[in-house]
């Protein structure tokens, strides 16, 4: 393809485009140029090739032999360019990405993802597990969910949850804790990281605090609840981390008591940006997804 070196893509796009519309006035209005500049493209690209492509006549711009043949061979050229232009724009209109933290998306979006791809099984999600904040702006992340207060500039949030903070442990834990004053027994598994304490907790549950043995210490929620499940301690966690693993046995919410934390999930995409249809959808079945979370944590507590 060196011999492309020779000529400039403009020029070619320029001549193409007077050949296909038939004047020069039509050219400019598709190229978006003025008419003199399609002008001089035509000129310079013919000086390149040392091949005249049109004849000058007063009705205007009339392809030669030559031009006829060689801009039929551009037209078919610039429709396969058009075509892989366009796999880019469709692969973009199929993907969605989505910005959200690891535990999140491990714990609680992961289990669940199936049932996405099976209401949409055109949209390819591409997950962007990361605690950082995405610039929605300048990236081609569609949405993010993220835990905060909804105020991020530029960002329009819709909260999606309210966190609520609670003690959870494993069963066999559980079972020796007969008040809250007994946790005064029991190791505290601590994320380092976390935006919330005990504080609130204890305040919510109308008793003073206490003061736990030494535990676990961690920077990551992932890795205090699997030293949860396995027996270390009482973790001060929140529904979506902790919903399956309630759900199925492998950790208790010993004492029934949840505390606002001021914090929630939210919905967030850019401001600046009209939401696709994939981005409503992704909303909608997020939501459902979230009621029926909800729904079994009602229903332990009905059992409780």
């Amino acid at each position: 393809m060196a011999i492309l070196n020779r000529v400039h893509l403009n020029g070619l796009r320029a001549v193409e485009t007077v050949a296909r519309l038939g004047s020069l006035a039509a050219a400019a209005g598709e190229l978006n140029v003025s008419v003199s500049a399609v002008s001089q493209q035509v000129k310079r690209t013919e000086k390149q090739l040392g091949q005249a492509l049109f004849e000058r006549t007063p009705g205007g711009l009339v392809p030669t032999e030559f031009g006829v043949a060689f801009t039929a061979r551009l037209s078919a050229g610039f429709r396969e360019l058009a075509q892989a232009v366009a796999l880019v724009d469709e692969a973009n209109e199929c993907t969605l990405v989505v910005s959200v933290a690891p535990a999140f998306a491990s714990k609680w979006l992961l289990p669940r993802l199936s049932r996405h791809f099976a209401r949409h099984p055109n949209v390819l999600l591409r997950i962007d597990a990361s605690a950082r904040v995405a610039d929605l702006d300048r990236s081609d992340i569609d949405i993010a969910i993220r835990l905060g207060d909804g105020k991020w500039p530029g960002g329009r949030a819709e909260l999606l949850l309210a966190q609520e903070v609670f003690p959870v442990c494993a069963p066999s834990i559980a079972a020796r804790l007969k008040s809250i004053g007994d946790l005064a027994q029991t190791c505290a598994i601590t994320d380092e990281r976390a935006m919330f304490s005990w504080d609130g907790w204890f305040e919510a549950a109308g008793v003073e605090p206490v003061t736990f043995q030494k535990g676990a210490r961690f920077t990551d929620p992932m890795l205090c609840l699997e030293s949860a499940i396995a027996g270390h301690g009482v973790m001060l966690a929140w529904q979506l981390l902790t919903a399956d693993a309630l759900a199925d046995g492998r950790l208790v919410a010993p004492f029934g008591v949840r505390a606002q934390s001021g914090l929630g999930y939210w919905l967030v995409t850019s401001a600046a940006k009209s939401e696709s249809r994939k981005v409503r959808d992704l909303k909608a079945w997020i939501r459902e997804e979230i009621e029926a979370t909800m729904a079994q944590f009602r229903a332990l507590d009905s059992a409780a």
